[in-house]
C-alpha cells in the first residue's frame, strides 16, 4: 500500500523527514517496506533553471546553428544552440552543465561541456520535450516571466515532489488502509491532532431525480448510500489530483473517477459512480443474482455468476459485483452528463467469496473483504459530491438515500491494569494507558481501581478483545521501550492447554518413522465415487466443492483411507511392494448439526516385513505387527487399557474397535479386498484409523522415563482355561485391577485349543511380572498378589487354573 507524505501532511501536521516518520510507523506495527520519491515531472527538472539570453548571434561554422551567451544568475555561459527562434532577450529555461534530462521519448542524457564545430558550448538551451513536459520540438521554450536569472525551473513549473512510503500491510489492520488511517497512527504516537476535511457546506440543490434504493439482504449489505448529480461535464482531472494518483501509481481516467479512487485512498472507503441515464427504471437493488447468470464487467469479459456474489442491480439486471468490479454498460464515460455515486457498507465474507471466485482483486475488494468502517459512507459521500461539484461542476439532484437498518455499536471491552502489566513485562502509568487509548481513539468509559472499561469504533475490526486491547498500547508505547529483564518470559490471557499437541505429534512422527514407517501428506480433495462405492461412508455427509477443478477432486474426503490407498497403489505399481506409511491428516462431513472436521492418524501395513535375505525368510506383515504399533502409541501418550471389541464390518473384514467409554478410538484390523480394488490395490492391507482429537483429549501427554528400579523383578506363571468368548483383553483388565501397582506388565507365552481340553474353552499361558520401586518383594507379598490374581480370574473370567 502506497502512502504520500505530502497528502499525509494535510492530516497531521510534522516536520519529521520521511524516513523518521517511516520508522514510526514500522515501530509501531504498520512497517514501512521502502520509500520512493516522486516528482510530477521525472527528474525533478533538477539543474535546469530559468536564464536570459544575452547576446545570439550565427555560428560561424554551422548555417542552423547559434552562438549565445546565456545569463543563468551565477554565472554566463556560453551555449550553442539549433532552434531557429532563438533571440537575444529571451527568457529561456537552461539545462545547467552536469544536469540530467528526461525527453519524453528516448533514454535520459547529461548535459555535458563540449566544443560544437569549434565553439564552447556549456549548457543547453530547452525545447518542452526535451524536459518532459510536453511533445514541441518546433523550437526552445519562451518563457513570459519576471522571475530572477538562475531560479530553478522547478518553482516555474510548479515540479510536484512527494515521498511515497510503502507499506506493508498486515490482513488485520484495515483501518490503516487509507491516509487518513496512517493519519490516525501518527495521531497517537506523535501526539498530535489530526484534520479532516469538514463538509460542513454540503447541501443538495434539488430532488429533481431521486433513485430508490432497495437492499434485499441487510446481512450482506448493512448500510447502503447513494446521492444524484446532475448536470457534470467529464473530463480531465486537475493536475493536483493527477498527482496525487500517479504518486499511488495509479492512472488518472476521468476527473469522476478519480474523484472516487482519490476518495478510497484518502479515507479508506470505495465509491462506486453509476451513469444515471444507464439506471433502467431508475431505481436500484442490491440483491443476489440466479447462479449462472451471464454479466460483463468493465474488463469486457463475460462472467457466469455463482449465485452468491452481491449485485448492484437496475430493473434489467446487474450493473455491478458489489464491492469488487463494474459492469460494462453503467460506467461513467465522456458523455455521462448525471451519475448515480454509491457509498456503501458490505460484508467482508460475501466480498471475499465473491472475489475468490471471480478472480478479481481490486482496491475496492482489498478493503471491503477486511473490513470498512460502517460510519464513514454518508461522510465519504458527502466529501465525493462536493469535490465532483467543485472540479466537474453539476447540482446535487437527490438528498443523501441511507439503507441503515441495524447501525454497527461500538464494542465494549474490559481491561484489567494488572493484565497490561503482565503481556507487556513493564507497568505503565495509568495516565499514560489513558492516554493512549484517548489517541487511538479508543474511549474511556469506565475506570476503577483494577480494571478500565473501553469502547471501541467499529472501524477497528481487528480490536475485539482485553489482548488486543493492550497490544494496541504497547505497540504505541513502544517495543523499544521494554526494558529486557534478566530473566525473560513470555504470558498469554487464554487459557491453554498443558500438553503441547504439536510436540506431541512431532514425537509421534519420530517414533513411528524409527519403526519403519514413512509419513505420506495427501490431497483433502478426493474421488465422490469413493464414498459412493465403499458401502458404509454416506454419500449424503459429502462437503462438495462448488468451484471444483475436476471430478477427481469434487469433495472433501471423509476418511484417510482412500488417499493413502491411492499412495500405496502408486508404490506397488512401481515394484515397491512392502510398504508402512503413516499420515496426520484432517476428515470432512456434512452433518444435520452443519459442517464437521476431526483430525486422524492413519496407520498402512502391507506386503512384507521386510526385505528377503539369506539370513532370513521373508514374512508377510500381519495383524499382530500394526496392533503392536498401535498399542505403542497409546503407551506413550498414557492411555491406559482402553475398551476392545472385535468387529466385522465395512471396511474391513475383520477388525479391532478400541474405544474409551461411549466414545470410539478407532479401528484396527484387514481392510476387505472390495475397499482395496477401488484405489486399484490388488494385495491385503492393513489399516488402523485413530481419531487423533481424542486421542489428545486423553492423553496424559508424552510418557517420561524414570530411572531403573534398584529392586529386582519377579516373573510368575499362570495357565487359565476360559470359555472362548472370553478376550484377552477382559484377562487383561481383571489382571490390572487385582493387581494393583505391584504388576508392571503381561505376557502370552501359549494358547493352545484342541481335544485335550473341554471343548468351547482355550487355555491362556500367561506371565506377570511384578516389582516394587521402593523395596524387595517377599515371598509373602508375591504369594498374596498371585493369590488376588486367581480369585479375580476365577470369579470374574470362570477361569480354572491350571497346576
Amino acid at each position: 500500500m502506497k502512502i504520500s507524505v505530502n497528502r499525509l501532511k494535510d492530516f497531521i501536521h510534522f516536520e519529521e523527514s520521511p524516513k523518521e516518520i517511516a520508522a514510526l510507523l514500522t515501530g509501531s506495527g504498520l512497517e514501512v517496506e521502502g520509500i520512493e520519491i516522486f516528482e510530477s515531472i521525472q527528474g525533478g527538472l533538477d539543474g535546469v533553471v530559468i536564464g536570459e539570453v544575452l547576446t545570439c548571434e550565427r555560428h560561424p561554422n554551422a548555417d542552423k546553428l547559434s552562438v549565445t551567451t546565456v545569463d543563468i544568475g551565477d554565472q554566463v555561459v556560453p551555449i550553442v544552440c539549433g532552434a531557429p527562434n532563438v533571440a537575444k532577450g529571451q527568457k529561456v529555461v537552461v539545462a545547467k552543465e552536469g544536469c540530467t534530462l528526461y525527453p519524453i521519448s528516448g533514454e535520459p542524457f547529461e548535459i555535458k561541456k563540449a566544443k560544437i564545430r569549434g565553439e564552447m558550448s556549456q549548457g543547453m538551451i530547452c525545447a518542452e520535450d526535451e524536459i518532459g513536459i510536453g511533445e514541441s520540438h518546433a523550437g526552445i521554450m519562451v518563457l513570459d516571466t519576471d522571475l530572477p536569472n538562475g531560479t530553478p525551473a522547478s518553482e516555474y513549473f510548479e515540479v510536484v515532489r512527494d515521498h511515497v512510503l510503502e507499506i506493508g500491510l498486515t490482513p488485520n489492520r484495515a483501518d490503516a488502509a487509507s491516509h487518513l488511517g496512517v493519519a490516525r497512527d501518527l495521531k497517537a504516537l506523535l501526539k498530535r491532532e489530526i484534520c479532516i476535511p469538514s463538509v460542513e457546506g454540503f447541501k443538495s440543490d434539488n430532488n429533481s431525480r431521486v433513485i430508490p434504493v432497495t437492499v434485499e439482504d441487510a446481512a450482506d449489505c448493512p448500510r447502503y448510500a447513494g446521492l444524484t448529480i446532475s448536470n457534470v461535464k467529464v473530463g480531465p482531472s486537475p493536475e493536483w489530483l493527477q498527482n496525487y494518483l500517479k504518486a499511488l501509481d495509479l492512472e488518472p481516467i476521468n476527473n469522476i473517477v478519480d474523484i472516487t479512487n482519490f476518495i478510497l485512498h484518502d479515507l479508506g472507503q470505495p465509491l462506486h459512480a453509476f451513469d444515471a441515464d444507464k439506471i433502467s427504471g431508475g431505481k436500484i437493488f442490491v440483491k443476489k443474482l440466479p447462479k449462472d447468470t451471464t454479466f460483463v464487467t468493465l474488463d469486457e469479459k463475460e462472467r457466469k455468476l455463482s449465485g452468491e456474489e452481491l449485485m448492484i442491480c437496475d430493473e434489467k439486471g446487474g450493473l455491478c459485483i458489489a464491492g469488487i468490479f463494474g459492469g460494462k454498460d453503467s460506467g461513467v464515460s465522456d458523455e455521462t452528463t448525471s451519475i448515480f455515486l454509491e457509498s456503501a457498507y458490505f460484508s467482508p465474507d460475501v466480498i471475499r467469496k465473491g472475489s475468490q471466485f471471480h478472480g478479481l482483486k481490486t482496491d475496492a475488494s482489498f478493503r471491503f473483504e477486511r473490513g470498512t468502517d460502517p460510519n464513514m459512507p454518508v461522510y465519504a459521500l458527502k466529501r465525493a459530491a462536493m469535490l465532483i461539484q467543485e472540479i466537474a461542476g453539476g447540482e446535487i439532484s437527490s438528498d443523501i438515500i441511507d439503507v441503515y437498518p441495524h447501525p454497527v455499536k461500538d464494542r465494549e471491552i474490559e481491561v484489567s491494569f494488572a493484565n497490561i502489566k503482565r503481556l507487556i513485562g513493564k507497568e505503565l502509568p495509568k495516565e499514560l494507558i489513558k492516554e493512549i487509548l484517548e489517541n487511538l481513539e479508543i474511549q474511556c468509559l469506565e475506570e476503577t481501581a483494577t480494571h478500565l472499561k473501553v469502547s471501541v469504533k467499529p472501524y477497528r475490526v481487528d480490536v475485539e478483545r482485553e489482548a488486543d486491547v493492550i497490544e494496541e498500547i504497547l505497540r504505541i508505547y513502544g517495543f523499544d521501550n521494554v526494558e529486557l529483564s534478566e530473566n525473560l518470559k513470555a504470558d498469554y490471557l487464554a487459557e491453554h492447554p498443558i500438553k503441547d499437541f504439536n510436540k506431541i505429534q512431532y514425537r509421534l512422527s519420530e517414533l513411528l518413522s524409527s519403526l519403519g514407517y514413512y509419513e505420506i501428506i495427501t490431497n483433502s480433495l478426493t474421488k465422490p465415487v469413493y464414498t459412493e462405492k465403499s458401502g458404509y461412508l454416506d454419500p449424503g455427509q459429502n462437503v462438495e466443492i462448488y468451484n471444483k477443478l475436476s471430478e477427481d477432486l469434487g469433495v472433501m474426503r471423509q476418511t484417510l483411507l482412500f488417499s493413502g490407498l491411492e499412495v500405496l497403489a502408486y508404490n506397488i505399481n512401481r515394484r515397491q511392494k512392502d510398504l508402512k506409511l503413516f499420515e496426520f491428516g484432517t476428515v470432512y462431513s456434512k452433518t444435520q448439526e452443519g459442517y464437521q472436521e476431526g483430525k486422524r492418524l492413519a496407520l498402512f501395513l502391507t506386503g512384507d516385513t521386510g526385505a528377503e535375505s539369506w539370513r532370513q525368510v521373508s514374512k508377510a506383515v500381519s495383524f499382530p505387527d500394526l496392533f503392536a504399533v498401535v498399542e505403542l502409541i497409546l503407551e506413550k501418550l498414557g492411555i491406559d487399557n482402553p475398551d476392545v471389541e472385535i468387529v466385522h464390518s465395512a471396511p474391513f473384514d475383520y477388525a479391532l474397535k478400541l474405544s474409551m467409554g461411549t466414545k470410539e478410538l478407532g479401528q484396527i484390523g484387514l481392510l476387505q479386498e472390495e475397499i482395496t480394488k477401488l484405489a486399484e490395490v490388488r494385495q491385503e492391507v492393513l489399516y488402523a484409523e485413530l481419531d487423533w482429537d481424542l486421542l489428545m483429549k486423553k492423553a496424559k501427554g508424552l510418557k517420561k522415563y524414570v530411572e531403573i528400579s534398584k529392586f529386582p523383578e519377579v516373573r510368575r506363571d499362570l495357565s487359565l482355561v476360559i470359555d472362548k468368548s472370553v478376550s484377552f483383553d477382559q484377562i487383561k483388565k481383571v489382571a490390572i485391577k487385582a493387581g494393583g501397582k505391584l504388576l508392571q506388565r503381561i505376557g502370552v507365552f501359549d494358547v493352545y485349543q484342541g481335544d485335550k481340553i473341554e471343548a468351547g474353552k482355550k487355555a491362556y499361558a500367561l506371565s506377570f511380572y511384578l516389582q516394587d520401586t521402593e523395596q524387595t518383594l517377599t515371598d509373602k507379598v508375591i504369594d498374596k498378589t498371585m493369590g488376588r490374581l486367581i480369585q479375580s480370574f476365577e470369579n470374574e473370567v470362570g477361569a480354572f487354573i491350571r497346576k
